[in-house]
C-alpha cells in the first residue's frame, strides 16, 4: 500500500507489538486482568508516572476519554475543554451520549487552553440551572499539532485546583508531545498536577488498546465499574497489556514517535525551503510543526491532485486548509516523494 499522511491511524502494528502479541498468544491466563501482563503493565506505569499511579487498559481512545471522565464527575458535572478537542468533534458525542456530560468549550486558535480561556466558561458554580464545570480536558498533543510546555501544564491544573476543577489530559499523541519536550512522560503529567491520563497506543503503534492512567487516585470513583458498564473491560486483557508493555517496558514508545515526529519536522523543512524558493507557490501553514501533524493551506484544485497519490484529510475545506500526519513509519522517501507532488501540482495549478 502507497504511504499516506491521512493519520497515524492509518500505520500497522510496530513487529515489536506485534511480537509481544506473539508471545502472549498461546496457554490459558486468568481473564479480566488477573494476568501477569497486567500486573507488569501496572508496576512499568508507576515506574512512569509515580507509585500512586493506576493503569486501566482499555480498548480505544474514545473509551480511555468516556470511562476516564465519568469517573471523574458527577452526573451534573460539565468538562470544559477546547471546541476542536476530540471529544468535542470526534466521538459522536460519547461523552454527552454514554457519559451523560456537558461539554463546555472554548474557542483556542492554537488548540491550547489557558487559565484566560478556561475562565470563559468556569462559573456557575451553585447554579442548579447550569451544569458545573468541575473538570478541564486538554490534548497533549493538541488535535493542532501544537504542544503543551509543562510550565503550561501546571499554570492550568494550578488554576483549575484552586478552583475546585479536575484536570483530564487526552494522551492519544502524548508520546509525541514528550519526544518533542524532551521530557519524561511524567514530567508533563504527574508533575504538573495532571490527574487523570487517556493514555495513547493506537497511533504510536499497537493494534489496538490505549489505558486510562489514574494520577491521582483521589480525583476518581469507581473506575472499575465505569470501565464494564461502558463495554471497556476486555475479557482477554492480556493481549492489550501486553502490548502496552511493548512500548512502555522499554524505549518504543519514545522510538515511535520521535521518528514520527521526525519525519514531520522533514516535511516542514522540505516546503518552507519550496515556498522560499518559489517552488511551491500558494502554500502556507496555519500552525506551527510541534509534533507529528501538519497544517496547510493551498488550491483545492492542487491539493486534489496531489490526493489521488497520497490520502490525507481536509481541515477546514472552506480555507482550504489540510491536515499531514506523520506516523512511526513513515520513511525519509515518503516525506520527499510527497513534498515533490505537492510542489508540483502546485507549480501546475500557479501556471494554468
Amino acid at each position: 500500500m502507497q504511504p499516506t499522511f491521512a493519520s497515524d491511524n492509518y500505520a500497522g502494528a510496530h513487529p515489536e507489538v506485534l511480537a509481544a502479541l506473539a508471545d502472549v498468544g498461546a496457554g490459558h491466563a486468568r481473564a479480566y486482568g488477573a494476568d501477569p501482563w497486567t500486573t507488569r503493565l501496572g508496576e512499568v506505569v508507576q515506574r512512569h508516572f509515580g507509585q500512586q499511579a493506576l493503569a486501566y487498559p482499555v480498548f480505544n481512545g474514545t473509551g480511555a476519554n468516556v470511562v476516564s471522565l465519568m469517573s471523574m464527575l458527577p452526573r451534573w458535572g460539565a468538562v470544559i475543554t477546547s471546541r476542536y478537542a476530540h471529544i468535542e468533534n470526534d466521538e459522536n458525542a460519547a461523552p454527552e451520549r454514554v457519559g451523560g456530560l456537558k461539554l463546555l468549550t472554548v474557542d483556542t486558535p492554537d488548540g491550547k487552553l489557558t487559565p484566560e480561556r478556561i475562565d470563559e466558561q468556569a462559573w456557575g458554580w451553585g447554579d442548579q440551572h447550569r451544569a458545573q464545570p468541575l473538570a478541564v480536558s486538554l490534548t497533549q498533543s493538541t488535535e493542532l499539532g501544537t504542544v503543551y510546555t509543562p510550565d503550561e501544564i501546571r499554570a492550568i491544573t494550578t488554576h483549575c485546583h484552586e478552583r475546585g476543577m479536575r484536570v483530564h489530559m487526552d494522551g492519544a499523541r502524548i508520546a509525541n508531545a514528550a519526544a518533542a519536550l524532551g521530557s519524561s512522560l511524567r514530567e508533563i503529567t504527574t508533575d504538573v498536577g495532571v490527574d487523570v491520563l487517556s493514555f495513547g497506543g493506537t497511533k504510536n503503534g499497537l493494534v489496538l488498546g490505549e489505558a486510562v492512567v489514574v494520577l491521582d487516585p483521589d480525583a476518581v470513583d469507581g473506575v472499575d465499574y465505569i470501565r464494564k458498564m461502558t463495554m471497556q473491560l476486555s475479557s482477554k486483557m492480556r493481549f492489550v497489556s501486553a502490548q502496552l508493555l511493548a512500548i512502555l517496558d522499554g524505549d518504543l514508545w519514545l522510538r515511535s514517535a520521535a521518528r514520527a515526529n521526525a519525519m514531520a519536522r522533514r516535511l516542514r523543512s522540505r516546503l518552507d525551503l519550496m515556498i522560499e524558493e518559489g517552488q511551491a507557490p500558494e502554500l502556507s501553514f496555519s500552525q506551527p510543526t510541534e509534533s507529528n501533524g501538519l497544517f496547510a493551506v493551498l488550491p483545492r484544485a492542487a491539493a486534489d491532485r496531489v490526493r489521488e497519490q497520497f490520502a490525507f484529510y481536509d481541515w477546514d475545506a472552506a480555507r482550504g486548509e489540510v491536515r499531514w500526519m506523520c506516523a512511526f513509519d513513515t520513511t525519509e522517501e515518503d516525506v520527499d516523494t510527497f513534498a515533490e507532488a505537492i510542489g508540483r501540482e502546485l507549480r501546475a495549478e500557479h501556471d494554468a
